[in-house]
């Protein structure tokens, strides 16, 4: 059990990594996986969401391979 929450958990983070088009798509991209990751994790889905967004949009605004 815990090896596959283990497993959920990095495949949530590497969803963290994809950039959407928008400001508004990376934004929900982020907050999607954010929200998986913390429900996963058995934290609060709602400060995971925030954290996700953050965390994607910095991500894609960052790199260079991002829109």
């Amino acid at each position: 059990m815990r090896f596959s929450r283990f497993i959920l958990a990095a495949a949530t983070c590497a969803g963290l990594a994809a950039c959407g088009d928008t400001t508004g798509e990376q934004a929900i991209l982020g907050g999607g996986a954010g929200a998986v990751g913390a429900a996963v994790l058995s934290a609060d889905p709602l400060f995971g969401a925030a954290v996700g967004a953050a965390g994607n949009v910095l991500y894609c605004k960052t790199q260079n391979t991002c829109n």
